[in-house]
Formats: structure tokens, C-alpha cells, sequence
């Protein structure tokens, strides 16, 4: 059987790409913005430009109360998602393909933590059942436990917004369900405890984001495709989460239920740094501007403080290791057909390379490095393949981590890289300076 190569083109479903690499979902902070469509086009194009097969949007919650970060774009009216059609046409000219994620922040959600936005909502964050003790001490918002009903209604939810992002011109959508997010949250045995369909063991678990597969087909079209990225191995402090054998069931209940691509992740229960691992950002809690904006945010210095202490206890459980997510992604593509996502600490063509031609995955993921390199999949498709070790220029420092959860621009804020694209490329917008 031949090796097969970064060049490759592939087929989602529906969805002809050009090639294997595809650009990671990650914050771009355009949420809030009165033009998104022109932020998240200053991000993409280059990309595509440079050659990168897909682009993955990151996460666009289905309703307002969703968000977990000021940054996130939130769809409240059809208007607002066809006001991101400037975007999906730029990329297709550029020579790209695009595919918005849809999710919601469940009991995560901006609400629970952020003092701007608490008094605004007329419910609590939601929550797939009620917290287990050791969850509620941590938690300091009420939250509000779904019922069947309102459940249902947000399936339909997801169907109607998948069928404007489809009339937006995105030719795809991906469920988040990774990152402790409301589909993760459903999935999980930490969080859902329901007696409903909703519940119970993973096939029940699966329920949630098996029926909003079927109303994306209902109202976007059978044809459309649907990827999903979820959580295979769940990383807990207390309990039993999901386990490699449920991460892998899930894959093939996604097979079934007609998905066109996976994504299995290791996450945490928590949101924390295990999903983008490396270094402690230090440097964003010494900057005066950030630490003032995190007090404002939290409400207090014991939560700014706990969010300090919770960094930095993450960035020595999860320090950096190449290829973090290797076990899962492969488990899951030995176990289903469907072409299964790598993404999670791939820095260099050669580990790109070796899992391609290992079939260990079908797709090679890189995210917050295209912050520090916009042309990164010029080099990468370019590569001479296994014998390329030069790494990203992404240091993996996290300094982007703080900045984007107060909702600041999706960007690079490592002042060395910085410096290093000024000199290559002129003077870049990347790294500012925090006032």
C-alpha cells in the first residue's frame, strides 16, 4: 500500500480537500466584534493563500448564553451568521476550504464566571444534571439542570444553525465536543447522571450529540458534513471519566450515526491548559493591564488568584510533549473507517510524516502556531517529509492562553516571535502591547 503523504487530497463525506493539513479550531476573538467576518479573514486567507487544505473555524456558539469567553462569536439571529458569508468567499478565492465549529459552553459558560456577564442572563448556566459535591465547591455559580424538553430544543437549535452556516457559505460544520463544552459535559459520566434518554451508560450518553447529527441532516441536508471533535480520554481529579474503550465506542456510534470525520482528544474535566499544552504563562499575570483585566473579569482576587494557581498546577500536570494526543487518534482510526483527525502538539513536517505514513490518522492538525505563522502551511506542504525536523515557530508558551479567555485577540503575544516575523516581514499587529 502506497505512504500516504501531506499532499494527498482526501474526501469528508461531500467535501473534496487538497491536501491533509488542516488548520485547528482555537479562539480568534472576533466574537465581539462589529465586523467578525473581516477579523477572522485577516486570520484565514493568508492561511489558505499559503496552502493549507482546511481551515476549522473556531468554536461559534449556537445561542448567546453560550459563550465561554467575550471573544467567541455566539449566533443569535440568521443574520448574524450570513454576515460571515464575506468570509467564506474570501477563503474559497484564496483556494481553501472552511468549516465552522457549533458548540455551547454549558455550565462553563461566560455567566458562571465573568462579573460583566453574570447579572445579564435570565437563567443559570446549563447543566446535563446536577453537580457532584466536589463540583459544587468550585463552581460558584447556580446552575440549570436541562430538562428533556429544553434539551430537545437545543438539538433543533443546532440543526438551524448548521443550515444557515451552510447558506454562509461554510462547507461543513464540527460538533464541539472536547474541552469540557456542553457536548462534552453530555458524554461525560463526571457530569451527566441523567435517567433519561440523555443518560446512562455512553450509548445514552451519545444521545445528545447523535440526535443533533440527525437535525443537521433534516435542516442543512443529508449532504452536508458533519465532523466531530470530542473527548476519548478524560482526565479527572475525582471519579471515573471517559476511558480509552469508551472513546473508541464513541467513534464507531459516530461512524454509524453518518458523521464525515473525528477528532478524538484527550481533554480534562475541567477547563484547564491540558488542552494546549506548555509552559506556564508567567508573563501574563506579571503584565499590569492583563491582571487588572482578569480582577475585573473574576470579581475578586481569590478567583484571579485561583486562576493563577490553576495555570500554573496545569502547566506541571500537562507540560508539553509531542503528539500528546497519539494514543487516541490512533486508537479511534484503527477501530473505525471514517478518516480520523491528528491534532495536539504536531510541531514538525517530520512528525506529520511519520503518523501519515503509519496510518495512524488521516489528517494533520497545527493550531496556535498559524497565530505565529499565518504562511506555516507553505513550509509544511513543501517539506522534504520525514527527515524535516524544524519545528514551528510556536514556543508553546501559552502567553496567548489569558488574553483570549478575557476575550483580546486570538494573536501571538510572545514579544521573540514577534520580532522575528517584524524582521522577516515588516511590522505585524500580533504582539501588543497590553495598556
Amino acid at each position: 500500500m502506497p505512504t500516504v503523504r501531506l499532499t494527498d487530497p482526501i474526501d469528508l463525506g461531500t467535501l473534496h480537500l487538497k491536501n491533509r493539513l488542516y488548520r485547528a479550531p482555537v479562539l480568534e476573538g472576533a466574537g465581539g466584534a462589529e465586523d467578525p467576518a473581516a477579523i477572522y479573514a485577516r486570520h484565514f486567507v493568508p492561511n489558505a493563500a499559503a496552502g493549507v487544505g482546511l481551515i476549522i473555524q473556531g468554536n461559534t456558539i449556537v445561542c448567546p448564553e453560550g459563550r465561554t469567553s467575550p471573544g467567541m462569536s455566539a449566533i443569535g439571529e440568521r443574520e448574524r451568521m450570513l454576515a460571515l458569508a464575506p468570509l467564506t468567499r474570501a477563503v474559497h478565492e484564496a483556494g481553501g476550504k472552511i468549516v465552522t465549529q457549533l458548540g455551547h459552553g454549558g455550565l462553563f459558560a461566560l455567566e458562571a464566571w465573568h462579573t460583566k456577564f453574570a447579572p445579564v442572563r435570565s437563567s443559570p448556566p446549563y447543566a446535563p444534571s446536577p453537580l457532584p459535591l466536589w463540583l459544587r465547591a468550585l463552581h460558584r455559580s447556580q446552575t440549570h439542570v436541562l430538562s428533556t424538553s429544553e434539551v430537545q430544543q437545543l438539538v433543533a437549535r443546532f440543526g438551524l444553525v448548521a443550515a444557515w452556516a451552510r447558506e454562509a457559505g461554510y462547507d461543513g460544520v464540527q460538533l464541539a465536543a472536547s474541552n469540557a463544552k456542553l457536548l462534552h459535559q453530555f458524554l461525560s459520566p463526571i457530569f451527566n447522571r441523567r435517567r433519561d434518554r440523555y443518560g446512562g451508560d455512553i450509548h445514552g450518553r451519545m444521545t445528545f450529540v447523535r440526535e443533533i447529527r440527525e437535525a443537521i441532516a433534516r435542516e442543512a441536508g443529508a449532504d452536508f458534513p458533519v465532523l466531530l471533535k470530542y473527548t476519548a480520554i478524560e482526565l479527572t481529579p475525582i471519579g471515573r471519566g471517559i476511558d480509552l474503550g469508551e472513546g473508541v465506542e464513541i467513534a464507531r456510534m459516530a461512524e454509524a450515526a453518518d458523521f464525515a470525520a473525528l477528532t478524538p482528544v484527550i481533554a480534562d474535566a475541567l477547563p484547564n491548559t491540558s488542552i494546549a499544552r506548555g509552559e506556564f504563562p508567567r508573563a501574563s499575570f506579571d503584565n499590569a493591564g492583563l491582571r487588572r483585566r482578569l480582577l475585573e473579569a473574576t470579581g475578586s482576587r481569590v478567583r484571579a488568584a485561583l486562576v493563577h494557581v490553576g495555570m500554573f498546577l496545569a502547566a506541571r500536570k500537562y507540560p508539553f510533549a509531542a503528539v500528546w494526543n497519539r494514543d487516541v487518534f490512533r486508537a479511534v482510526k484503527a477501530a473505525v473507517k471514517l478518516p480520523v483527525f491528528a491534532v495536539g502538539g504536531i510541531r514538525t513536517p517530520a512528525e506529520a510524516a511519520e503518523i501519515l505514513a503509519r496510518g495512524e490518522a488521516d489528517m494533520i492538525g497545527v493550531g496556535r502556531p498559524f497565530y505565529a505563522e499565518p504562511d506555516l502551511a507553505r513550509r509544511f506542504l513543501a517539506a522534504a517529509g520525514p527527515s524535516d525536523t524544524a519545528a514551528t515557530a510556536c514556543e508553546s508558551c501559552n502567553r496567548c492562553i489569558v488574553p483570549q479567555m478575557l476575550g483580546m485577540p486570538g494573536v501571538c503575544y510572545n514579544p521573540g516571535i514577534h520580532k522575528l516575523r517584524r524582521h522577516a516581514s515588516g511590522p505585524s499587529p500580533a504582539a501588543k502591547k497590553v495598556a
